[in-house]
C-alpha cells in the first residue's frame, strides 16, 4: 500500500477556486484531469497545482451535474511525462474490503485516509454510491478511492452531515461510461443534461437550454467569476501589482503570493471587514535568540503600517487593515510593501541572525 500511496503522489491535484478548494487526480491514459463538478461549479477555469505540476490555470471541458462529475483540460506536455500512469477497477465491489480515500482536506497537502467499504451499494437518488467509513473531509472531494492493489475504484464525492468518517464515492463504472461518452464528441467542451442524460455539446445549447428534451442547462464558459466588494478590491491591487489574480486565489476569501524567497498569504474575514497579510519569513535560531527578538522589537518601533510576531518557532511579518473604506492605491502600497519587506527581511534574519528557513510542506 506505501507504494501505491507514492505513486497516487504524482496524480493528484489540487484545485482552487474562488469559492473553496477540491482535489481532483490524472488519468494518463484519458489526458484528463477528473474532479467533482461541484468544485468547479461556477467557474470556467480553477487554479490547479500538483507534485509534478506548478501552479497554473486549467479549464474546465466537461461536467455532469447528475453524477457530481468535472473534467478539466489536462497540464501541459512536460508535466504529463512525468505522471504515472493509473488504472481505475471494474471488478465487483465487496463490503469489508480496504480501501484508501486520497485529497487535500481543507486545502492541505496530499493525505491519504485508510479505511473499509462499509456498503458496497448504497443508492442514493437513483445512483449506487461506495459507502465508506473514511473521512472524505472538505477539500477530498474530487480525490480518488483506491483499491489495495493501487486501482480506483471511485471518486470522492460527498459526507454525511450527520455522521462521522461516513463518506461516498462514485464508483469507477461510473466514470468509465462518461469519459467514454465524452470522448465520442473528440474531447469538444460539453455539459450532459441532468434530465435526459444526454451529451450536449456548448455550441448546441439553445439559450441555456437543452437542444433534446428542454430542461436547463449551464454553458460552464460563460460562468466568469467576477469578484465584488473587498474581494474586488484584493484581486485588483494583486494585478496592480503584475501578479495573476486568478492564479493568486487560494480558496475563499484566500488569495497566495510568491516574491522572491517570501510566500504571502492575503484573507478576508466578512465578519469583521478586516484585510490580513501574513508572511511566515523563517525560524527563530536556535542560539542568541534575545538578539533576534531586540532587532524585531526595533523593527515594530520604525516599520510603518507592518508588524513582526512570533508564532511557535515562526517568524512573520504582517499587516490587518479595516477594508470598508480601504481605497485601491493605499491597498496597493501596503501589499507592495508587505511584498518587499517580508523578501528583504527573510535573508537578514537567515543570515545575520542565525534564523534558519521554514521548512516547505511536501507533496
Amino acid at each position: 500500500m506505501y507504494q501505491t500511496i507514492e505513486i497516487y503522489k504524482e496524480v493528484v491535484i489540487q484545485i482552487a477556486t474562488p469559492k473553496g478548494s477540491g482535489t481532483g487526480f490524472y488519468l494518463r491514459n484519458h489526458n484528463i484531469i477528473v474532479t467533482n463538478h461541484h468544485v468547479v461549479e461556477g467557474c470556467a477555469e480553477v487554479a490547479i497545482s500538483g507534485k509534478n505540476v506548478p501552479k497554473q490555470l486549467a479549464e474546465v471541458c466537461f461536467t455532469d451535474t447528475r453524477l457530481d462529475l468535472a473534467f478539466l483540460v489536462a497540464p501541459n506536455s512536460e508535466a504529463e511525462i512525468k505522471m504515472p500512469t493509473i488504472n481505475y477497477s471494474q471488478e465487483i465491489l465487496r463490503d469489508g474490503e480496504p480501501i484508501v480515500a486520497i485529497g487535500h482536506p481543507y486545502g492541505l497537502k496530499y493525505t491519504t485516509t485508510q479505511g473499509i467499504i462499509s456498503k458496497a451499494k448504497r443508492l442514493h437518488n437513483g445512483i449506487n454510491y461506495i459507502q465508506v467509513d473514511a473521512a472524505i473531509n472538505p477539500g477530498n472531494s474530487g480525490g480518488p478511492l483506491v483499491d489495495n492493489l493501487g486501482r480506483v475504484i471511485g471518486v470522492n464525492t460527498f459526507i454525511h452531515r450527520e455522521g462521522n468518517d461516513l463518506g461516498f464515492a462514485l464508483p469507477s463504472n461510473y466514470l468509465e461510461e462518461t469519459l467514454n461518452d465524452f470522448e465520442k464528441f473528440e474531447r469538444e467542451k460539453a455539459v450532459r443534461c441532468g434530465s435526459c442524460t444526454n451529451v450536449v455539446l456548448l455550441p448546441k445549447i439553445q439559450n441555456s437550454y437543452c437542444p433534446s428534451c428542454g430542461s436547463k442547462v449551464v454553458d460552464f464558459t460563460k460562468e466568469v467569476y467576477t469578484p465584488v466588494g473587498i474581494a474586488h478590491l484584493i484581486e485588483e491591487l494583486i494585478t496592480k501589482l503584475g501578479k495573476n489574480a486568478s492564479l493568486a486565489r487560494a480558496g475563499a476569501n484566500r488569495w497566495e503570493m510568491v516574491e522572491g524567497s517570501a510566500t504571502i498569504n492575503l484573507s478576508y474575514n466578512p465578519e469583521s471587514g478586516y484585510i490580513f497579510g501574513d508572511a511566515y519569513l523563517c525560524n527563530l535560531p536556535k542560539d542568541n535568540i534575545g538578539d533576534t527578538y531586540a532587532f524585531l522589537l526595533q523593527q515594530n518601533h520604525s516599520l510603518k503600517g507592518l508588524r513582526f510576531s512570533v508564532n511557535g518557532q515562526d517568524i512573520i511579518l504582517s499587516f490587518s487593515i479595516f477594508g470598508q473604506y480601504l481605497k485601491l492605491q493605499t491597498a496597493v502600497d501596503l501589499v507592495k510593501n508587505l511584498l518587499e519587506r517580508a523578501d528583504y527581511f527573510d535573508n537578514v534574519l537567515v543570515n545575520e541572525y542565525g534564523a534558519t528557513w521554514r521548512k516547505q510542506e511536501e507533496w
